[in-house]
């Protein structure tokens, strides 16, 4: 890949990974309704901290704040571990990027484990490493300077899990974000850039029941997660900070029994950035600039994630526009081969991305395997269209004891 200019590498990140190009005009005398039509994309810092890093969520519809406990929980819910049937788990992903675009050097690396303590405690942690490629630098004239760099952006994770009561469990955890976008090189004389840093938090909490449903035993759940609550990021001194990716998710979702050889469950989740929503302006014939929308972009992380409910310029018609909606059904045979198939609803003034997801998952012993696939609806947008994504996982229950042999007792 080249890249002509290097200014702010974390807006660039944004465009390349999830917006599209839109224009909207804004004039005087706008209604809410007209500024709810209007094409207003909400952007972040290291957005690579969103993606759907698994296949088996990735599979149905990129949900899985309520989907049953895996090794993944950890970017979804750790408060799930603590309902994890095993009690060692470990699971590495691997995510192509952009591959419709033909490229072929960007893709996102995941490894996430966990290990339970007792049967209330479980602690978990993983390494989310996101990999842009190679860019050869160009002044702004477009000349090559013959220098290249290679963007990197990590992050890695651990959490608490525990029991509450059997039903419900809650989580913390705790994540170090580190964004090496522009390798210490920058286009602007006398700016200095480095690599942005940044530490970040997540709450959760997860509820599990057995139930019967007309005769067929079920499991529900419902779950939420508040994840990337954080310091915001810079890439230079003297340059402004942007905010991570704070991200609500709530779901709920069912597991039925329908008999000895086969599950189905069907799960659902909804999604919204806390971050603040971009105001709309226009300037009158006096030269004066007038705002639409009343988010402020320099509020501290606490008050920007109030202000997200709120702050739209379209009012609660916008607010409404931006949460993400996400549908997955899973079909189980003998709970060792899976058949995956979701939805995934992005508002089309807030990044357009409508997905069909489809996959496959098999279970031999300690060993799974799962893959996704992507098919984006007509019109829309996503950085993983017609791209295939594998996960391997292995899972081992705690080693029993062997009975002792007694000794024998010579007879007289």
């Amino acid at each position: 890949m080249k890249c002509s200019k290097i200014v702010s590498f974390s807006v660039l990140t944004y465009v390349v990974l999830f917006s599209q190009s839109g224009y909207s005009q804004v004039g005087p005398k706008m209604t809410k309704a007209d500024l709810a039509g209007l094409y207003n994309v909400i952007s972040t810092a290291v957005p690579f901290l969103v993606i759907s890093p698994d296949s088996r969520a990735g599979a149905m519809g990129d949900i899985g704040s309520a989907t049953e406990p895996d090794v993944w929980s950890m970017h979804w819910n750790p408060s799930k571990y603590s309902f994890a049937k095993k009690d060692f788990g470990v699971g590495i992903s691997y995510i192509p990027w952009l591959r419709n675009l033909q490229i072929k050097d960007v893709s996102e690396t995941y490894l996430s484990g966990y290990k339970r303590i007792d049967k209330q405690q479980t602690v978990a942690a993983s390494v989310q490493y996101f990999n842009l490629g190679n860019i050869d630098v160009t002044n702004q004239d477009g000349l090559q300077t013959g220098q290249t760099i290679s963007p990197r952006e990590f992050a890695i994770d651990v959490a608490y899990s525990r029991l509450l009561s059997k039903d419900f469990a809650f989580s913390v955890a705790l994540r170090y974000i580190n964004s090496n976008l522009t390798g210490g090189v920058s286009t602007t004389p006398g700016e200095l850039v480095h690599a942005a840093q940044a530490v970040a938090s997540d709450i959760s909490g997860y509820y599990q029941k057995q139930k019967n449903f007309g005769g067929i035993p079920a499991e529900i759940r419902f779950g939420f997660d508040i994840s990337n609550v954080g310091s915001q990021i810079s890439y230079n001194d003297a340059g402004a900070k942007d905010y991570l990716p704070a991200t609500l998710r709530i779901g709920g979702g069912t597991t039925m029994k329908l008999d000895e050889f086969n599950d189905l469950g069907i799960n659902i989740e909804a999604s919204k950035l806390l971050v603040p929503t971009p105001r709309k302006s226009y300037t009158d014939t006096s030269g004066v600039i007038h705002y639409y929308g009343s988010a402020d972009p320099n509020a501290s992380v606490p008050v920007s994630i109030i202000n997200s409910f709120t702050d739209a310029p379209g009012g609660i018609r916008e607010e409404l526009h931006e949460i993400m909606w996400g549908v997955g059904l899973e079909y189980w045979y003998v709970k060792q081969f899976a058949l995956r198939g979701g939805y995934f609803y992005e508002d089309k003034t807030k990044g357009n991305r409508k997905l069909f997801t489809a996959g496959v998952g098999l279970r031999l012993s300690v060993i799974g395997f799962d893959a996704a696939y992507i098919i984006p609806v007509a019109g829309s947008n996503s950085p993983l269209a017609n791209t295939w994504r594998i996960s391997l996982t292995f899972a081992f229950d705690k080693a029993k004891p062997q009975p002792q042999a007694q000794p024998q007792q010579n007879k007289i």
